[in-house]
């Protein structure tokens, strides 16, 4: 039996194990326990693997291949999925352990891809290793074998974040879905980044990366990075922002006072460097400087005392006399009193004789006694002239402006009744010397004036008087205002000034009641267009040809808000430099922006000023629409010199604010000065008026004086008001002393920096109460000074006649010409519909040779934020809408033929054909100038 234990095996490993068996039986039978002669090495031992199979991953297509090794082991197979691997499939070797003596047997197959994809079983493919000895067989363990990917997208991405210093910052991270399961790193910057090297940062199982206190240095680009065996995956970049809100320094000392004597500024500042703002953090909250105001002490210079009397002529023939410096004492720095504080003189006109005549005494005295009784008669007269003179009722308080000093007055009443505020209850007496024409309303075809001459006056004066507006009217200033500072970066104390002026707390005194009353106009607007006016307002909406969609209509409106609710919404130093104006209505859908034009009182200059459009919002707050020195796409601004023409696209409430950057910067004002007789025929009062210089401010001041019964005595002025802060002083001047009286300290008056600046179109005025000494005084003469301290002056001539009798109340001007509202069609259009449409089809197309719409524009002057025009479905139209509100007020189409004329002759080497049409274009629209008309009917018809 041992010649068949040492046979050959089987190849068939299911009967190789039958024969092994049986070989081992009968052996056992024949010789008991004895063990083969031919193994001795192996007695006991069953097979031991050295090495079993791993479990494997198949990348792509490449096979893997499973080891097994065994000692002592007589055969290995290997068995996958509950079935035997054939022989053939099986590479095997065998060796001798060196150390041991015993033979180790290796087998290796190779398990394919489409071998694992083939297999459909509850489980993952495996395989194991069987191996054979005389005692018996050993199994290995079981290796799986699976398919390895790694898909492309993360199941979440890291966000970025921004975070303040010291705070968490927390990354999520999830990455594809693989096999195996991949590895998470993260890379900041594209370099690495481990929790081995900074303890601030945490990579936790969940492949999340934590950084507990955020620092500057931990800002940065964050990648998730994710692989396995098969591939690397890279996340979405996100960008990590670790930013330092502000926070403000330490206070500085105050400064000194700024001004050696008197009131004045003390200032403290701080920075916000403690820390500075970093990565946007967020600036820092409060004032980075504080004022305060201060009262240095004036220097006041020593004054002398009264002499002492003469001693005692001395045995030398002369006496001293003596004096202090005590009235006052020198203070603050003041100066000592210039002069001898002794003085000596010969008592015997150089007749030195011991003795003296008694008479020479008497004289003396009687001397005195004279000098005595005449101070005291001075003195009681004095006395009496200011009990008989106190009846005016007014004391002075302050009379610094009449030595030149900045304050205004403060007058208080000792005894009922005012007599420098107006009588709002007096009966209507309005007469005017002179008329006032102005192109505030629509021309018909035949020149009519707008105001009827009066019938005293036998010359009309033409002027740009603009008779116009309607706010709410205003009495004297008779308030005391602190002196601010101005400087270039615009301090703090004086937008507080202005704040506190626009929420009230400068008010006026005076009869006058503020006006509510809206300035309305309507119309009905179809697809021809038209234009709205307010009269006498410098205020217009044109709503141009083709807004409005055919067989449709709107019925708009404009109307100009009043009162000073819209005042107390401004921010900081701004100020209105025209009237609040809203159109509408809300959901107005037109096919093309209108064209509103706004009156404004700004002198421009961009380096002084920074003007704004705003728009209120639904919650009554003003937001920006845009600076009328940058460009937008959302609306159009062009300022003019005396009015803003702006392209709408949104109905709602607009207004023009300026904010002034330098102390150059200045507003127009518009004075006048009005008179009437007041209560009894002996006192007549002179009201000067100062406005911000626009139609609708005026109109405020016509309103007033109407029901007043007053005067207009001069043509009203214009008078630059610089933003300098200081005050506005108005004087009279030249009365006639022997004719009239005016009481004491009234002739000069004041209005304050922030009450004139900060007015929003509503009219300051104060009151000079004269009276005449006899009824016979029918002529008043004066002047009427105004002046801004360290500014402009104007001069009122003032000469009128002064009525007895009440007169006929005759009005200012007839609206005779101003009660056209609204037009439509043409005849609210200065150039023609036929040539618009030619004008229109000729520069709208682009050319080669430059001759489109921007050409146009620029020969307009209106080549300015062209990117506006740029994305209208037609810039020609939009620049001739804006052309029609700038010049509505002139009566030619003088401007617009002379650039196109202009325009043909720069491309005179273009085609006959398009030179011909634009001197066809011109020659009708030059035709239309000099006849004066703007109707189709002027020009012949084009097919556009």
């Amino acid at each position: 039996m041992s010649a068949l234990t040492e046979g050959r095996y089987l190849s068939i490993p299911g009967l190789l194990l039958l024969v092994y068996c049986t070989a081992s039986v009968i052996s056992k039978g024949a010789t008991g326990d004895a063990q083969p002669d031919a193994l001795p090495s192996v007695q006991g031992t069953l097979p031991h693997f050295i090495q079993e199979p791993e479990d494997a991953y198949i990348v792509k297509s490449n096979p893997i291949k499973l080891r097994c090794r065994a000692a002592p082991a007589l055969q290995i197979f290997f068995k996958c999925n509950g079935e035997w691997v054939h022989q053939n499939e099986h590479f095997s070797q065998e060796y001798k352990d060196l150390n041991t003596g015993l033979k180790v047997r290796e087998v290796m197959i190779n398990v394919s891809r489409q071998q694992v994809e083939d297999f459909h079983g509850p489980e993952d493919y495996w395989c194991l290793c069987v191996a054979w000895s005389h005692l018996g067989t050993s199994k290995s363990r079981k290796a799986t074998v699976r398919i390895a990917y790694l898909r492309k997208n993360f199941e979440q991405d890291p966000q970025g974040k921004e975070v303040p210093i010291n705070g968490m910052i927390v990354l999520h991270c999830r990455p594809p879905e693989g096999v195996p399961v991949a590895e998470v790193e993260w890379l900041k910057n594209e370099e690495l980044v481990s929790s081995l090297t900074d303890d601030n940062i945490d990579t936790r199982a969940d492949h999340n990366l934590i950084i507990n206190e955020a620092r500057l240095s931990d800002s940065g680009n964050y990648t998730c990075l994710a692989s396995n065996i098969v591939a690397k995956r890279r996340s979405a970049t996100a960008t990590v922002i670790v930013f330092v809100n502000g926070g403000w320094s330490l206070w500085t000392e105050w400064s000194p006072c700024n001004v050696p004597c008197g009131r004045g500024v003390q200032k403290r500042s701080r920075t916000c460097t403690n820390p500075a703002p970093l990565n946007g953090g967020a600036f820092c909250e409060g004032m980075s400087v504080q004022k305060i105001t201060c009262n240095a002490l004036c220097p006041i210079d020593g004054g002398w005392d009264e002499w002492s009397e003469w001693t005692v002529c001395s045995s030398q023939c002369d006496r001293q006399r003596s004096r202090e410096c005590n009235s006052p004492a020198p203070r603050h720095r003041g100066r000592m009193c210039e002069g001898n504080s002794e003085a000596s003189e010969n008592c015997t006109d150089g007749l030195c004789t011991q003795s003296m005549d008694s008479s020479n005494d008497v004289a003396l005295y009687s001397g005195l006694g004279a000098g005595i009784i005449a101070v005291a008669i001075l003195v009681v007269a004095v006395m009496l002239y200011r009990k008989n003179h106190s009846e005016y009722g007014v004391d002075v308080i302050d009379s610094s402006a009449l030595t030149g000093g900045f304050q205004s007055f403060n007058f208080k009443t000792t005894r009922q009744g005012n007599p420098l505020l107006l009588n709002s209850s007096m009966q209507p007496d309005l007469t005017v010397g002179r008329t006032y024409s102005t192109p505030l309303c629509f021309q018909d075809a035949t020149d009519k004036e707008l105001f009827d001459p009066l019938p005293d006056i036998k010359v009309k004066v033409q002027s740009s008087f603009m008779v116009s507006l309607g706010v709410a009217e205003r009495a004297e200033f008779h308030a005391k205002g602190p002196a601010e500072t101005f400087p270039r970066d615009l301090s703090r104390d004086y937008c507080s000034t202005v704040d506190r002026r626009k929420k009230g707390l400068l008010t006026l005194n005076g009869p006058f009641s503020s006006c509510k009353e809206q300035l309305r106009t309507t119309g009905v607007f179809g697809h021809p267009g038209g234009r709205l006016v307010v009269p006498n307002t410098g205020v217009s909406l044109l709503v141009p040809h083709g807004a409005v969609a055919e067989n449709m209509s709107w019925e708009m409106y404009m109307v100009i808000n009043q009162g000073e609710a819209s005042v107390q919404t401004l921010e900081g130093c701004e100020i209105l430099l025209g009237p609040e104006v809203t159109y509408g209505p809300q959901g107005l859908d037109l096919f093309c922006p209108v064209a509103m034009t706004i009156a404004h009182c700004a002198e421009m200059d961009a380096e002084n000023w920074n003007i704004q459009l705003k728009r209120k919002t639904q919650d009554n707050k003003w937001e920006e629409v845009m600076s009328v020195e940058e460009e937008s796409t959302s609306c159009y601004c062009l300022m003019d010199s005396s009015s803003c023409h702006l392209l709408l696209d949104q109905p709602g409430s607009y207004a023009l604010v300026g904010e002034p950057l330098t102390q150059a910067a200045v507003k127009r004002l518009k004075l006048a000065v009005f008179g009437s007789m007041e209560a009894g025929c002996m006192s007549y009062s002179l009201r000067v008026y100062c406005v911000d210089d626009t139609p609708h401010a005026f109109q405020g001041v016509v309103a007033a004086e109407r029901t007043r019964g007053g005067q207009l005595l001069e043509e009203p002025k214009m008078l630059p008001f610089r933003a300098n802060t200081f005050s506005l002083q108005v004087s009279i001047q030249d009365v006639p002393q022997f004719l009239w009286s005016i009481k004491p300290f009234t002739t000069c008056q004041e209005f304050s920096f922030p009450q004139v600046w900060c007015s929003n179109q509503q009219p300051l005025h104060c009151a000079f109460s004269l009276e005449r000494f006899s009824p016979a005084a029918a002529q008043l003469s004066c002047k009427i000074s105004v002046r801004q301290v360290k500014g402009h002056e104007q001069i009122l001539q003032v000469y009128t006649a002064v009525a007895e009798t009440e007169k006929e109340a005759v009005p200012f001007f007839m609206q005779t010409d101003c009660t056209i509202t609204s037009q439509t069609g043409s005849k609210a259009f200065k150039i023609p519909l036929s040539i618009r449409q030619r004008i229109c089809a000729t520069f709208d197309t682009a050319n080669a040779k430059g001759k489109d719409w921007q050409l146009l524009a620029q020969k307009l002057h209106l080549d300015r934020n062209l990117g506006y025009f740029a994305k209208q479905q037609s810039p020609s139209a939009v620049i001739l809408s804006l052309w029609e509100a700038r010049h509505q007020d002139s009566a030619d189409l003088d401007s617009l033929a002379s650039a196109l004329e202009e325009i043909g002759k720069i491309h005179s080497r273009s085609s006959p054909k398009d030179q011909d049409e634009l001197e066809t274009d011109f020659n009708h629209l030059e035709a239309g100038s000099l006849s004066g008309q703007t109707t189709e009917d002027s020009a012949p018809e084009y097919t556009g």
